[in-house]
Formats: C-alpha cells, structure tokens, sequence
C-alpha cells in the first residue's frame, strides 16, 4: 500500500480540498486557486491538472454553499414562467436556459406560475429569499407583461415577452422577420393570390402580418382585406378561414398560397383542403408558424413553417443573465430580436399555372 498521502480517503466522509491537496502534493492554497478560477497566471498547467485528477480520484466536489458564502453567489437562476407543464414550446426554452446555465456552472430551480399575478410575486419573491443570482422571466406566448417587482431588486432577464414598462432586457422572436420569411417562400414558389389565415390582435398576429405585407408590397402584391381571415390560433380557426376563402371560389381567383398564424391553424387549412379536394401543394401552399413539436412533421403532406427559436431564447436569455451576474453590471433594457428559421417540408410548391 502506498503512503498516506498518495491513499484516497475512506470512510463515510465527504473528502475535501485538504485531502485533494494531500494526494496531489500541493497546498491547500493551490487547489483553492483551481476550483475559484484564479489557477492561471498561479500554477502551472501541469500543476492544475495534477490537483483535478486528485479531485476526479477522491470524487471531491467544491462545496457549493462555501463558495456562494465567500463569492455572496449561490450560483442558482431562478426562472419563473407562466405554462411550463401546458406549453408544447417550454421544454425547448427550459432546455436552452438550462443547457447554458449548466454550463456556466449555475444551477436552474423553476416556478410555474400558471400566468397568476399573485403567484409570480410570491415566485419572486422566494427566489429572492432563497438568494439566486438572478431570474429569468419567461412566457410562453409572446406577449407585453406586468413585471413583478422584484425583478427589479436582482439581475434579470425577459425571454419570450416584453416588460410593459419597458424596464427590462428583453429576448424575443423577430415577429416582423418570420412574417417577411413566409411571404418569401411563397413569393419564391411564383404565388401571387396568397392570404394569411389564423390569429387575433396580439403582438405576434401584428408583427407577422406587417412583415407578411412588407414582403408582397416589395413585389407589388397587395393583400386584399378580406384575405386576411382571423379567426383565433386553433385548428377549428383554421378549418374556417380556409372554408371561408376556399369554398365556391373559382380556382382562377382563389389565392394559391395560405399563411397560417400558427401549425394548429395550418393543420385545419389542410382539413379543409382535402374536404374541398384541393391539392396540397399541387393546387395550394400552406405555410406553418411555430415548428410545434409532434405536429407540424406529422401532418399530410408535412408542413414547411417557421420555426420560433425557443431555445435560442432560453440560451440567449441565461447567456446575458450570466454576464451580468459575472459583471455586475445591469444590462440596457433593450429588446434582442431573435431569428425565426424556416423548416423546409413538402407543404409548399409552385404556384398553379392557369
């Protein structure tokens, strides 16, 4: 058996840096230096890497409740959110945020709210309580909120909605962008008669169809007013504004291309299309919005959409909470527009020529 330095720790204790720095040869000052991010410049990068397989050999692990007491860090985000267990799109934004913390050495401890006011200030202020350093306050459909106010006594970071106080950085879809994207592709396709079918009057129904009509007005296409059908975001919505447009139109006439608020919408488009007997896409294009998950691949034909950029925004939005925890410095309270791809399917073809 070797000496006892060179002996990992037995027993039932948790080892600890004395024990690292015992079976590494070095100071207990050195493998502070390590696992408090002050190694280079100190030790030697053979040095460094001794005292981690030491740490890796005992199974040692920093306490986190010291370091947070010496640092004034817990190194936990809280987040707090309105539809975690009901949105089809919050494990995506979850996975983001928690992917990126986790990587910055932070923990995640989630609140789901249930889009309760009262909730989310008791949220706050737990999280408060608890010391995080810092909250990210996500929704789930974009949408200008209330912000707690609390999140104004820490760091803190909006994803997916806009604080109504303008108050708060701010991680959010390029509404206007998506909506020239879907334009697009059927612009590409030869599509001139196209209409937009779905949504109501929040942000996202607004933006989409201003960038929507940005994109046809460049090519000199004029949206006629009622083609633009809103009809709420569901699949029954959908079935109905495509009945309304499509039903009884000569197909010299009736638009060729549709874009759809949301793929609930567009899976109700479809319904109707095959009730009409209306090709999809040899007589019809539909374009999608969101990507949602176990849908929009699924559907007959698969949808062609855009995508919203959930985990980017909950990448996007731990990334600029963690720099400001680590700065100190409390970010501007700007809005960073995030890029909606397009996910390219079977839904959406040349133009009908007659």
């Amino acid at each position: 058996m070797g000496s006892p330095e060179e002996r990992p720790v037995t027993g039932s204790g948790r080892p600890t840096s004395r024990d690292v720095a015992r079976l590494a040869g070095v100071s207990h000052t050195a493998v502070s230096f390590v696992f408090n991010g002050r190694a280079d410049g100190n030790l030697s990068p053979a040095t460094q890497e001794r005292i981690r397989q030491a740490a890796a050999q005992l199974g040692y692990r920093p306490d986190p409740v010291a370091r947070g007491l010496r640092s004034r860090r817990t190194a936990v985000i809280g987040l707090v959110t309105d539809e975690i267990a009901s949105s089809p799109f919050a494990g995506r934004l979850l996975r983001g945020a928690m992917d990126t913390a986790w990587a910055g050495e932070h923990l995640i401890l989630t609140v789901d709210s249930g889009g309760d006011p009262a909730k989310e200030d008791a949220a706050v202020a737990e999280l408060l309580d608890r010391r995080v350093d810092g909250i990210i306050y996500a929704a789930m459909s974009l949408r200008s909120v209330r912000v707690p106010e609390g999140l104004h006594r820490t760091h803190s970071v909006l994803a997916n909605c806009l604080p109504a106080d303008d108050s708060l950085p701010a991680v959010i879809p390029a509404e206007r962008a998506g909506g020239r994207t879907a334009a697009r592709l059927l612009l590409e396709q030869g599509h001139r008669r196209v209409a937009l079918v779905g949504g109501q009057d929040d942000i996202a129904s607004v933006e989409r169809l201003r960038g929507f009509r940005d994109a046809l007005r460049a090519e000199g296409i004029t949206v006629p007013r009622d083609w633009v059908v809103r009809t709420g975001g569901e699949i029954s919505g959908g079935y109905e504004g495509a009945t309304r447009l499509l039903e009884g139109t000569p197909p010299e006439v009736r638009p060729t291309g549709l874009f759809a608020y949301n793929d609930r919408v567009a899976a109700g488009i479809l319904h109707a299309a095959t009730r009409l007997g209306i090709a999809v896409p040899g007589d019809l294009s539909v374009v999608g919005y969101d990507d949602q998950e176990h849908m929009a691949a699924h559907l007959a034909p698969p949808l062609t959409t855009v995508a919203l950029p959930h985990r980017a925004m909950g990448e996007a939005a731990a990334r600029l909470l963690l720099d400001s925890i680590a700065t100190g410095r409390t970010p501007p309270a700007t809005v960073r527009r995030l890029a909606c791809p397009v996910i390219s399917r079977a839904s959406v073809g040349p133009a009908p020529i007659r």
